[in-house]
């Protein structure tokens, strides 16, 4: 960290102190004296840290204080910047000309509890059940969908699945309608296997079409090619041809073919508008007229390989516009749900990242934000969840209501669990 001052219109080097690898810097006047974090990326082998440095030598004087470590990054994880949180101290946007009374004589230790980015207990039950028979699925089942009485199950080996109630707690497939063994995903036209990761429904329902995210053809599995497709689930027949393929892989920076789109999930235009979500695409307010035929909401995608999620516009002419890009913060994404009933978009992670999920709403200047961060349930291991559901409203029974996780791994030969959370 290096101080300047602006001496005569010049700006002066006054001294530095050392934090290698700084990502980020942030910092606030308390008490005359100038209080400085700092993140660093530590070097190869090594985590990164939090520091702090307190000056208290002003301008004209060269910088004081030592550099003291607050934390510590945990092996392989690494701190990508350092900002300090809103106070509720006034409306005002201008500093106080004068510092509290009594102003802290050491900085803060830790975060507030407070911090969104600060991961607390799992928000319902401890307790987690199978959900399914036994060795139902096999591999690689991934994103579910709960809609009403009905789970959707997206298989990555280019299956879906239609689940009903199985009379106890979990689902088994729907033995009618030729569901008894998922049925195949083709792309339009009828060729290739999509390689779905993900699945949803518009505010129409299953009626108005099931919406897969696919990150390659599974025929060509060296290439990538990021797409949402809707299929058309109201036939009888074995197999399913996509009648709409919005292929988004030219607006999307390149990864690996097994590393694409994970999770999708669709958000109501009625929600954004109210909420004041900005479109990214034009700088103002998010407009649904200005769009045309769509779906009447915004599909959100979650990126494997980066964590970040992508909002899109897919208009029924098969054009998309991208009205939002958002860090989850997250080593990677592999499940988007959005849950109405509290109005918050869960971005989940598997076992990457220890099975954290994390909340986001849209804040004040209309941008989606974390708004918390939790860890899996203690009574679940750490499976390599790809897929998560949140029921309705009207499953809420005495504050709590049931959540599922799909287990790609198919662990102990069970593909589904169940939990809950607080409603």
């Amino acid at each position: 960290m290096n101080k300047f001052s602006l001496v005569s219109g010049s700006w002066k080097a006054e001294g530095s102190k050392s934090v290698s690898d700084v990502t980020g810097l942030t910092g606030s006047v308390v008490g005359g004296k100038a209080v400085l974090y700092a993140t660093s990326s530590g070097s190869s082998g090594t985590s990164g840290k939090l520091s702090t440095v307190t000056d208290g030598s002003g301008a004209g004087s060269a910088m004081s204080g030592s550099v003291t470590t607050l934390a510590t990054a945990a092996s392989k994880k690494a701190f990508r910047g350092v900002a300090l949180a809103p106070t509720d101290g006034g409306t005002s946007t201008t500093p106080p000309t004068t510092p509290p009374t009594t102003p802290p004589t050491t900085p803060p230790t830790s975060p507030p509890a407070t911090d969104p980015l600060k991961p607390v207990a799992w928000p319902g039950s401890s307790s987690v059940s199978t959900a399914d028979g036994s060795n139902v699925f096999g591999e690689d089942l991934s994103g579910l969908y709960q809609e009403g009485n009905v789970l959707w199950g997206a298989q990555n080996s280019g299956k879906l699945w239609r689940l009903v109630p199985d009379g106890s707690t979990g689902w088994k497939p729907d033995t009618s309608g030729g569901w008894s063994s998922g049925k195949s995903l083709r792309f339009p036209g009828g060729s290739g296997t999509p390689d779905d990761e993900g699945v949803t429904v518009t505010g129409a329902g299953s009626a108005g079409g099931v919406f897969v995210s696919s990150e390659r053809n599974n025929d060509s599995s060296g290439t990538s090619r990021l797409s949402v497709l809707r299929y058309d689930v109201s036939g009888t027949g074995s197999t399913l041809t996509a009648t709409k393929e919005w292929n988004l892989t030219p607006d999307l920076p390149s990864v690996g073919s097994n590393l694409g789109l994970e999770g999708v999930t669709w958000v109501p235009d009625g929600y954004l508008t109210g909420a004041g979500f900005k479109d990214s695409a034009t700088g103002a307010a998010y407009n649904p007229a200005g769009y045309g035929s769509h779906s009447g909401g915004v599909f959100f995608v979650g990126v494997e390989d980066t964590g970040t999620i992508y909002g899109y516009v897919l208009q029924d002419s098969g054009a998309f516009t991208r009205v939002a890009t958002v860090s989850s913060g997250m080593d990677g994404v592999m499940e988007l749900q959005w849950e109405p009933q509290a109005s918050r978009l869960w971005a989940v992670c598997d076992d990457t990242c220890d099975g954290e999920h994390r909340t986001l709403q849209v804040n004040s200047s209309g941008a989606f934000t974390i708004s918390a961060t939790y860890n899996r349930p203690s009574g679940m291991s750490d499976y390599n969840n790809e897929g998560f559901s949140v029921s309705a409203a009207d499953a809420c029974v005495s504050g709590s209501k049931p959540v599922y996780w799909s287990d790609d791994a198919d662990d102990g030969g069970h593909a589904l669990r169940k939990g809950s959370i607080t409603c």
